[in-house]
């Protein structure tokens, strides 16, 4: 493994992450102790979950793991997320004061730890004042209960806005964006960012394989079947099945990524892993994984090291429609000039 400082802060992480969304649901407890084993092993040292994940059982298997894991336990650097329901009361969701506080004493009871390392507002709450949010996790920062703070599926004009206001108050400042990113979701690169780069942020791409789609386990105009998540689900959210199937630029990116995978005799995931490390602002990549061999396959990544051409290739099939104005060419050419003046 490889290491990068967690985001503007002096904590140190693996650049792949163990995320463990399928702890609990996809995987059950023997394979996902199984999976930290093998993460571990090989050199990682950060581990990703939130409380919504299994309704709590993701981080209740994690908090056994290091409970029975205490030599190494202490390398690992832990995150978890805050904000989505966990009860049906109108107070069991959000980033108020109140569901925080309740939430995050509660992720660290099923951890089984006294304190966090990261600790994630799972997405932006339009109810909740920003500044009652802040004031929170500033204070968790005080308390000792979470080393650092961030955000996750947050715009870039809510990046800003948050950094900003604890600026202005003399607060934390968050330490990570945790976003969709991989070559077949290119849209942050328009805002998102530029605003983590200002802020000085690190980005933690989830689903960096698009769902399963850059893993190269699918074929054009043949609908998947078996165990695989678009198998068992071929309408499933933002990577449906028939939505991608007839975007032409799919098939572009997945055919780049085949090519750059057969000229390094490595896998689509590790091919699509290693140029997503690449780009700027990301800090590490979460991994997701139903079973070791996928998870040992996505650690490969890490030492594959694209050249430059191999890295344009992909940028350029995966190249995002836009329209001209704001973020096309034209829009591009008016946010720069010359040094020399003139048109």
């Amino acid at each position: 493994m490889t290491y990068r400082t967690l985001g503007r802060s002096g904590a140190i992480v693996s650049t792949q992450a163990l995320g463990t969304m399928t702890f609990g649901a996809e995987a059950d407890e023997a394979t996902s102790h199984a999976l930290i084993d093998t993460y571990v092993a090989a050199g990682g040292n950060f581990i990703d979950t939130a409380d919504v994940y299994s309704e709590g059982t993701s981080e209740e298997i994690i908090g056994r793991w290091l409970g029975s894991h205490p030599t190494e336990a202490r390398q690992i650097v832990l995150a978890t997320k805050g904000r989505f329901p966990m009860g049906q009361g109108p107070n069991d969701l959000g980033t108020s004061r109140r569901h925080l506080r309740d939430a995050l004493d509660a992720s660290l009871r099923r951890l089984g730890v006294d304190h966090i390392d990261l600790y994630q507002l799972h997405a932006w709450d339009a109810i909740s004042p920003l500044d009652e949010t802040l004031r929170f996790l500033d204070d968790a920062v005080t308390a000792g209960k979470i080393g650092y703070y961030g955000f996750s599926n947050f715009t870039g004009w809510q990046l800003t806005k948050a950094v900003h206001l604890a600026e202005r108050h003399g607060w934390s400042l968050p330490v990570t964006l945790q976003p969709q990113y991989n070559l077949l979701v290119r849209g942050i690169e328009q805002e998102i960012v530029p605003a983590a780069l200002d802020a000085g942020l690190g980005l933690l791409p989830w689903s960096p394989l698009g769902g399963g789609w850059l893993s190269g386990k699918y074929r054009r105009d043949e609908a998947p079947t078996g165990s695989t998540r678009l198998g068992e689900n071929p309408k499933r959210g933002m990577e449906a099945w028939e939505k991608r199937n007839s975007d032409e630029r799919t098939w572009r990116v997945i055919d780049a990524v085949s090519a750059v995978a057969e000229e390094h005799g490595a896998s689509h995931s590790q091919v699509s892993l290693a140029w997503l490390k690449a780009q700027p602002a990301v800090t590490s990549v979460i991994l997701g994984a139903r079973t070791i061999e996928q998870l040992q396959d996505n650690m490969g990544a890490d030492s594959l090291d694209l050249s430059t051409e191999q890295l344009d290739r992909l940028t350029a099939a995966s190249e995002p429609e836009t329209e001209d104005y704001p973020y096309g060419a034209a829009g591009v050419q008016q946010r720069h000039r010359k040094m020399s003046g003139g048109r």
